[in-house]
């Protein structure tokens, strides 16, 4: 069941392969309700959320950027295990997109799972303004749910006159601290957007943070609720949720959820990752009869993407990223490709949070890592602020968490490294390219927190 105003792009199915127009351009959206003027966006199709794409698992999808923007721009095809030159990074894997230029993008996707695409230029800017979509790549065998829900949570900063305020846009105060918190909630575009249900009906909750920098936590109340996956891929064992779910930006979960209640009833949903207590949507059950009189007995079972294999750290290459900077942070010199600048030289290029001393993309990666070796990247954040480091082209596990080993951890593309925390993650180095590496506080990234690694 999609909300009013989304639109799907599915596969061909003769050809199995989705052939797409992906145009980012201006558009108006109903943020802050129906009643209220319309808000200027950026929109892929001029809408927010763009198109949802959905094929299945090993198609290949075929999609032209168009570019209406008066700014270049990318599209970056977040989670996706895909062909490093089509991994949308300006500056590292394709040059930007100039306004009215085309770029084709062609690749296959591995993996079932939920995922999402938006820029990778300017993306503290774009991602803020509304470019972002869903990419659902379905199961050969899908879970036995009755219905597929999409959740897009994002979280927007509106001035006084109800529009985005864009003299905030690459504010250095936010760039310092946090990243880009907003003041007005959506899902799915929408504020407080009534999804319809069925008493006794089983759903699937495709769940995405798609913010610049705030942590979001839900809260689905009495409903029994079953984590399905993560960052799109399964976990191995299935439990169910007690007291909600906290995701990072870009991260995902796909929540499985058993709806009971009475007819005509109103079930919320509740963000609450801050003392205030934020009705993010809400269920309303139908007046229809009940589909089931009772929740289904056994749990919902997700085939695992077999293509991935678990890493073993023996003979593992060890890799340091030291975490430094930001607002309180205490960093007073820094390097950039090996010159070191002192931080006020650094504040003047914006430049403030660093990876191992080093702030900003530099020209050597963080690593060189030879194809099918294990690697194991130890993360130790010693900043004021928590961190979501997300590496292109790689699902990984947490092998160790504040010095203790972790055992079964889910595969993620996505980890919140939190403050003062130290969180070591693992994966066999098997996709080639050049693949970054950085903090999806997008604001962060944009101030220097971001890397890469060369894997031969």
């Amino acid at each position: 069941m999609l909300l009013p105003g989304w639109s799907v792009a599915v596969a061909e199915a003769a050809e199995n392969a989705a052939r797409l127009l992906i145009e980012p351009k201006p558009g108006l959206a109903p943020l802050a309700g129906a009643e209220a003027p319309s808000v200027p966006i950026w929109g892929y199709g001029g809408h927010v959320p763009g198109p949802v794409i959905r094929v299945k698992r090993g198609s290949t999808i075929r999609a032209r950027l168009k570019n209406s923007l008066d700014q270049p721009t990318t599209v970056h095809w977040h989670g996706i295990r895909i062909d490093n030159a089509m991994d949308g990074v300006a500056g590292l894997t394709q040059d930007a997109i100039r306004p009215g230029e085309t770029f084709d993008y062609t690749f296959t996707v591995p993996d079932a799972g939920t995922f999402w695409y938006h820029p990778h230029n300017r993306s503290w800017e774009q991602v803020a303004r509304g470019l972002y979509g869903l990419l659902i790549v379905d199961e050969d065998i899908p879970p036995a749910v009755d219905r597929d829900i999409p959740f897009i949570a994002d979280d927007w900063l509106l001035g006084k006159d109800g529009k985005i305020d864009e003299r905030s846009m690459g504010h250095f105060g936010q760039w310092t601290h946090g990243g880009r918190l907003g003041n007005w909630l959506t899902v799915n575009g929408l504020t407080d957007p009534e999804i319809p249900v069925l008493a006794g009906e089983r759903i699937r909750l495709r769940l995405v943070n798609s913010a610049n920098a705030r942590i979001l936590a839900f809260d689905f109340g009495e409903l029994r609720t079953q984590i399905l996956a993560l960052d799109g891929q399964p976990v191995e064992k299935t439990e169910f949720l007690s007291g909600g779910i906290t995701l990072a930006p870009a991260q995902r979960a796909d929540l499985i959820i058993d709806i009971v209640g009475k007819a005509g009833s109103k079930i919320p949903v509740m963000e609450v990752s801050t003392r205030d207590r934020i009705k993010a949507a809400q269920f309303v059950i139908s007046e229809k009869p009940p589909l089931r009189n009772a929740p289904p007995a056994e749990p919902a079972i997700l085939e695992a993407n077999t293509l991935l294999r678990p890493p073993k750290t023996d003979g593992a290459q060890h890799i340091d990223l030291v975490m430094e900077g930001g607002a309180m942070g205490g960093l007073s010199q820094g390097t950039i490709d090996g010159k070191t600048l002192t931080i006020q030289e650094l504040v003047d290029k914006k430049l403030v949070w660093a990876f191992n001393g080093a702030l900003g993309m530099q020209k050597e990666p963080l690593a060189r890592i030879k194809r099918g070796r294990t690697a194991v990247i130890n993360m130790v954040n010693r900043t004021a602020f928590p961190h979501a480091m997300h590496l292109h082209g790689y699902h990984f596990r947490v092998v160790e968490r504040g010095g203790k080993p972790v055992y079964g951890a889910p595969w993620r593309d996505t980890e919140l490294v939190d403050v003062d925390e130290q969180v070591r993650i693992a994966f066999i180095a098997e996709n080639p390219g050049k693949w970054l590496f950085h903090c999806h506080m997008l604001e962060h990234t944009a101030a220097g927190m971001v890397t890469w690694i060369d894997v031969a």
